[in-house]
């Protein structure tokens, strides 16, 4: 059967920490927060999926690529340890065995979303990375990957900054990592996520604590 959640990505869909339902995974002390999936097991997903300290997941291949970023711990494999802040990409045909330390670890995670095409695999330390100046005054963007269309970045919102009104060719997708996001339709705390549609418009701005957000666009078309 194939399960089936915010599959519709010609809605907008937003997601706020009170919404979090967490379902266990196959293996013990892995959870999973489903924020859009069509599949069963394998399947187009984009997941926080929470590891308890000392748990493990079985060896995998990545048919369609992992792309995640460590929102708390420290995340390992048999490759390199990856601690909070990580960005990773594992293309097509990857594969890895997850094994967490005493720390436990929460990932956000996309898989079975790279095109054939984009084959770079990357792990970037985002706490020592270069930021560089944004669009406006008070942002700060930090670029992580792009492959044609699609672009994926950090970027850094200083307290009451707005920025000016945009349509998301492409679509759009953000994670709040830190602050408060906000635009018209209303306002979104660290752990909310928004997927917006190809052709969507808004005009976000931050309030007295700024925001750090992970957004991808270019990639909903």
């Amino acid at each position: 059967m194939t399960t089936l959640i915010n599959a519709d990505f010609e809605q907008r869909v937003v997601v706020l920490p009170e919404d979090y339902r967490w379902v266990d995974s196959p293996m013990p002390g892995v959870e999973r927060m489903m924020l859009d999936r069509v599949g069963d097991e394998v399947a187009r997903a984009t997941s926080i999926v929470r590891y308890a300290p000392n748990s493990s997941f079985s060896p995998h291949t990545h048919g369609g690529g992992e792309e995640f970023i460590v929102l708390e711990g420290v995340f390992s494999d048999e490759h390199q340890d990856y601690a909070q802040g990580s960005y990773v990409r594992n293309p097509i045909g990857t594969s890895h065995t997850p094994s967490i330390g005493d720390e436990g670890a929460t990932i956000f995670v996309k898989l079975q979303q790279f095109d054939a095409g984009d084959t770079e695999q990357k792990a970037i330390d985002t706490r020592t990375e270069a930021w560089r100046p944004g669009l406006v005054e008070g942002l700060s963007v930090m670029p992580l990957h792009e492959y044609e269309g699609e672009h994926v970045a950090l970027v850094k919102w200083a307290p009451h900054t707005q920025f000016q009104p945009h349509q998301h060719w492409g679509g759009e997708e953000i994670l709040v990592l830190e602050g408060t996001f906000h635009d018209e339709y209303g306002s979104y705390p660290k752990g909310s996520w928004l997927r917006s549609p190809h052709l969507s418009k808004h005009t976000p701005f931050t309030k007295e604590d700024g925001a750090l957000i992970y957004v991808k666009v270019g990639h909903l078309s």
